[in-house]
């Protein structure tokens, strides 16, 4: 076990980047998984391999900061409570359902939205539905059958960043 300082650090979870508490993982490694390595690499391209390797590492960190801008706003804990308290009201939910098997399905939408921020869901659905399968964890659904629920939580995450919260 840690001191009360090391102890207290962790439960900062700390940005690696700037050092500031309340660092959000996901979200910066989606910001430098979304493009931001790739922009800053063709940057660098035009100086040559050296420049696409530095303008690789700086669009990373670029893309990093955008991607944990993005998800900090949107307060993992507080979706799952919206979903777990509001899910069975749904009209896509089978009756008698139980919310851990739309518990992914919504978690998926979630983080979509932070990845594809500014995008239709239509857009990046083919891609959501393809990679489904192997992102559904113990969920039994189909795309089908989470691709509604989906759809909801990313709808709920663009209107929880914008202040509306139905």
């Amino acid at each position: 076990m840690g001191s009360a300082t090391t102890d207290q650090r962790d439960d900062d979870n700390l940005d690696p980047i700037s050092g500031a508490p309340g660092a959000h993982p996901v979200g910066t490694g989606l910001g430098a998984a979304i493009g931001g390595a790739a922009a800053g690499a063709a940057t660098g391209a035009v100086a040559g391999p050296i420049g696409t390797a530095i303008g690789a590492a700086a669009g990373a960190i670029i893309g990093g900061l955008a991607g944990k801008g993005i998800a900090e706003s949107l307060d993992p804990t507080a979706e799952d409570a919206y979903w777990r308290e509001n899910y069975a009201t749904r009209p896509y939910v089978r009756a008698g359902a139980d919310y851990d098997d739309y518990r992914p399905a919504y978690q998926y939408g979630i983080h979509a939205y932070a990845k594809y921020e500014g995008l239709d869901f239509g857009e990046i659905e083919p891609d959501l539905e393809r990679d489904w399968p192997s992102s559904r964890g113990s969920s039994t659904l189909s795309w089908v059958g989470a691709r509604l629920a989906s759809l909801d939580a990313w709808e709920h995450a663009g209107s929880s960043r914008s202040g509306y919260r139905d």
